[in-house]
């Protein structure tokens, strides 16, 4: 379900019809998030480190309002519910869009997110299922690289107003502590660095508990 956003009284309206004529109107940033609670808790649940910061990302995203918002035709739309479209990789080196439901039962998505990654791995190519809507987040994980900064295809043809969030490789400091990088991409017209940093700050505390 989706309901419109009130632009004529939105105090970003300026904003939006700045930004939203840009070619590129995502900006992003990179940061380092700790997860050395969050990888010992996915130990303890016996579960995929992998399904365990992906659930805490949705619920993050879900949590912070404007990241819900999409754009379609001039109008912003508010989504009740955001899911991951998240690529998927093969054995033979190949990957596949997925769509990983939200829900914020951590057993329930599990669950889902188990059965939708056996489904990419027994498919070919990159398209493996239909995308009705645009309530997802494109969603990446590059654990072969520890990146500093991160840049994504896009074609300024295609209409796009969903937040790209990526995750890269895990490394372990002198002192013991477990980081990993985290690049997000946002609409400029749907929110600006404040919003960003809530997001930031939201999955960081998630990661923390």
């Amino acid at each position: 379900m989706k309901t419109i956003l009130d632009l004529e009284n939105w105090n970003r309206k300026e904003h939006f019809q700045f930004f939203r004529k840009f070619e590129e109107p995502f900006f992003g940033v990179t940061v380092e998030i700790d997860c050395d609670k969050a990888y010992a808790s996915a130990k303890e649940l016996d579960t995929s480190f992998f399904t365990y910061y992906l659930h805490k990302t949705l619920i993050a995203v879900n949590t912070i309002e404007c990241f819900k918002y999409r754009i379609l035709d001039d109008q912003i739309y508010i989504y009740d519910q955001i899911n991951a479209s998240a690529t998927i990789g093969r054995e033979d080196g190949t990957f596949g869009f997925s769509l990983m439901e939200y829900d914020a039962d951590f057993s329930i998505f599990k669950s889902y997110t188990i059965n939708e990654i056996k489904r990419v791995h027994n498919t070919n190519g990159l398209f493996t299922r239909t995308f009705d809507d645009d309530n997802v987040i494109h969603f990446s994980a590059i654990p072969w690289i520890d990146f500093t900064s991160l840049s994504h295809a896009r074609s300024f043809k295609f209409a796009d107003s969903c937040p790209k969030i990526s995750f890269g490789k895990m490394k372990v400091l002198e002192n013991g502590k477990r980081v990993m990088p985290m690049s997000v991409h946002v609409h400029h017209g749907l929110m600006d660095g404040l919003h960003l940093g809530q997001f930031i700050d939201c999955f960081q505390e998630l990661m923390n508990k």
